[in-house]
C-alpha cells in the first residue's frame, strides 16, 4: 500500500510540473532603476536621418530577434525568455530618458545581454537609441 501512495505522489508531482510548461511567463517588466548619472547623459548624437540608419542597422543585427521588427517585444526569441522583452512603442518606454535607454542597452540585466562588449563603440548604441525613438 505505501508503494502505492509513493508512485501516486510521484505521477501527481510530474502532472504539476508539467503544468508549469503551460503557465505564462510574467507579461510585466520589473522596475529596472538607472542611477541619475546615466539617467541625466545627454546624447551626443543628433537624431537626423544617418544617425537613425545606423542605429537601425544595428538594432536589426543585435535587437531585433527580441524586442521584434516593429519594436513590440514580439520577435523570434522573445517567447524563449523568462522576462517580457517590452514594446519600445509605448508612452511608458519613449518617456524615458536617451540616457536611461543608453544605460539599460550597455549594461543589460537577467535575459538582456550587456551590450558594452558587443557594440563597444558607445556611439553605435547613441544611433540605436535615436531608431528606437522612431518605433512609436
Amino acid at each position: 500500500m505505501k508503494m502505492k501512495k509513493n508512485v501516486i505522489v510521484m505521477i501527481a508531482g510530474l502532472f504539476a510540473i508539467g503544468l508549469l510548461a503551460f503557465v505564462p511567463k510574467n507579461n510585466t517588466q520589473d522596475p529596472w532603476p538607472v542611477p541619475d548619472a546615466a539617467k541625466n547623459k545627454t546624447n551626443p548624437l543628433k537624431g537626423n536621418a544617418e544617425s537613425v540608419a545606423d542605429g537601425k542597422t544595428l538594432y536589426n543585427q543585435h535587437c531585433k530577434s527580441c524586442h521584434g521588427t516593429k519594436g513590440k517585444g514580439d520577435g523570434p526569441k522573445a517567447s524563449q525568455l523568462d522576462t517580457d522583452c517590452g514594446d519600445f512603442t509605448k508612452a511608458s518606454f519613449q518617456s524615458q530618458t536617451d540616457g536611461a535607454l543608453f544605460y539599460k542597452t550597455f549594461e543589460g540585466r537577467k535575459d538582456m545581454p550587456a551590450y558594452k562588449k558587443k557594440i563597444p563603440d558607445a556611439n553605435d548604441i547613441w544611433a540605436i537609441v535615436n531608431y528606437m525613438r522612431t518605433l512609436k
